[in-house]
């Protein structure tokens, strides 16, 4: 199996490309999806929120305020830090599930959409690494026609992040979403292309089928032994 590591910064444009991929058949882990599941009224990851940041981030039907508690996050470092780590284990086993059940089905290439590819230390399981990368004037543009804030907001969440010029310097493949989405779709066309090649030797030996072909030579060269011994 190939585990594809795609990621990006706020409004560069990673969700675009992560739907060109599923459009293309190959199917997606979207982090962000599994993020909200495990926050979900009642859940463990629910619990450890309320018991930290308190009431105040609840909606009135019980689930949590992500605007609100958004914007307490995105203002102070700390807590930032303190509900990365709070969910950080939740995530990843939802994210592993998720790749298993995809292993089960046979797929050979998938697509791991996490913001915090880097920041979680994921980017070392796949390879290649995708940035989706635009320039800052761009990016603050996107991010306040968006989220209709202001330019100060947009900076400062911006900033919260890790510099996507870092992330840049740091991928293996690199989509520059700046210009048109025709653009973007050009630059897509080829890196579906490198990314749909045929697996190497060690990534077919994780895939589903590499696996039968171990057991089963295993399980030939056992009777065989089996065999010359009796």
């Amino acid at each position: 199996m190939r585990l594809v590591g795609l990621t990006g910064g706020i409004a560069s444009g990673k969700s675009t490309v992560s739907n060109l991929f599923k459009a293309s058949g190959i199917p997606v882990v979207d982090a962000d999806i599994v993020a909200r599941n495990v926050v979900q009224k009642g859940t463990a990851g629910w619990k450890k929120i309320v018991k930290t940041f308190g009431n105040d981030v609840l909606l009135e039907n019980g689930e949590i305020d992500r605007a609100r508690l958004g914007q307490i996050v995105f203002s102070d470092p700390a807590k930032r830090q303190v509900l990365n780590r709070l969910l950080a284990p939740h995530i990843s086993s939802g994210i592993l599930w998720e790749i298993l059940k995809l292993w089960i089905k046979g797929f050979k290439v998938v697509i791991l959409d996490i913001p915090l590819l880097f920041e979680t230390k994921m980017s070392q399981w796949t390879h290649p690494v995708i940035v989706v990368w635009v320039n800052a004037e761009t990016q603050i543009e996107r991010l306040m026609s968006r989220d209709g804030c202001t330019e100060e907001e947009a900076r400062n969440r911006i900033n919260a992040q890790l510099a996507l010029d870092w992330k840049k310097s740091e991928a293996d493949i690199v989509i520059d979403n700046s210009s048109t989405l025709d653009d973007t779709k050009e630059q897509f066309q080829e890196v579906l292309r490198n990314v749909s090649e045929p697996l190497t030797w060690k990534e077919r030996l994780r895939s589903r089928d590499g696996l039968f072909s171990v057991v089963l030579c295993t399980a030939v060269g056992v009777l065989l032994a089996q065999k010359n011994l009796l």
